[in-house]
């Protein structure tokens, strides 16, 4: 609230709108977004950056506050940025095809920003190291660990083996990133993104929504379907991981990577 005053935004309350490895919070009555995390949080400045980029090609993404100064304020041990609070027309995220439509409008606006970011074989690497690391995952069971390990690794092997064209991502579009607005779809938060395939994104959208997307290489979207789920159970059972039943939602990942395909999509797992 002190940043946001100290911008010039008229701030009388704040509701929590999102508690996990970050805040989301509404502060009215600027009706302003904000988004709160401990400082060290090293994407938060190339999310601003790539937030303004592609807002400037009419790209389908929520837009900084434009009352305040583009960045990424500090206080307290935390970092702060502001967006703009949209109005939702309804809490899903509408129909498989206007999806489908908005992540391929994404993915051209993406193609245009030359902006440095991880790949996302880095992102497998962090699990790896999660899993390899006994202390960093204390209570995750040896024949799990190793189901994970073989995973992870398999999965990107195989990825490799397609040689698919790579390009800059969001990372995470699941329906959890998406806005329903008046003006459409929007796609938040990219703390996440990363280069590598289309396919890669597209694994973290429902079903019915892939259906839509044009020209997938659909060996490549499985397998890049598994390879998430290996690296959402890692994530469940690091010991700072703060996901509401984070273990629960680990073994349930483990049970499926052991049935084999068809891999689902993580969400319609985390709808169950």
């Amino acid at each position: 609230m002190a940043l946001a005053k100290d911008s010039g935004l008229h701030v009388e309350d704040v509701a929590v709108l999102h508690n996990s490895n970050k805040l989301a919070l509404r502060m009215t009555p600027c009706e302003v977004f904000a988004r709160v995390a401990p400082s060290g949080h090293q994407m938060a400045a190339l999310e601003v950056e790539l937030a303004q980029r592609l807002a400037a090609t009419a790209s389908p993404v929520a837009a900084p506050e434009p009352r305040v100064a583009p960045g990424v304020y500090e206080c307290n041990g935390f970092t702060v940025t502001f967006w703009t609070l949209y109005e939702s027309v309804h809490a899903e995220w509408g129909s498989p095809c206007s999806y489908a439509d908005a992540l391929h409008r994404l993915h051209a606006g993406l193609r245009s920003v030359d902006i440095e970011t991880p790949h996302f074989l880095d992102r497998v690497t962090e699990a790896e190291r999660l899993i390899a690391h006994r202390d960093k995952t204390p209570t995750l069971g040896e024949s799990d660990r190793q189901l994970l390990l073989y995973t992870l690794h398999d999965a990107t092997k195989r990825i490799r083996e397609r040689g698919a064209t790579e390009q800059l991502l969001h990372g995470e579009p699941h329906p959890g990133n998406v806005l329903n607005t008046p003006g459409g779809l929007l796609f938040i938060d990219f703390e996440t993104c990363c280069r590598g395939p289309i396919e890669f994104d597209v694994a973290h959208v429902p079903n019915e929504v892939s259906a839509h997307y044009p020209n997938l290489d659909h060996v490549l979207l499985a397998e890049c379907r598994r390879l998430v789920l290996a690296m959402v159970a890692a994530w469940r059972w690091d010991v700072r991981d703060e996901f509401p039943d984070g273990h629960r939602h680990g073994r349930d990942i483990v049970t499926l990577l052991r049935q084999g395909p068809p891999w689902p999509v993580l969400g319609a797992l985390s709808a169950e």
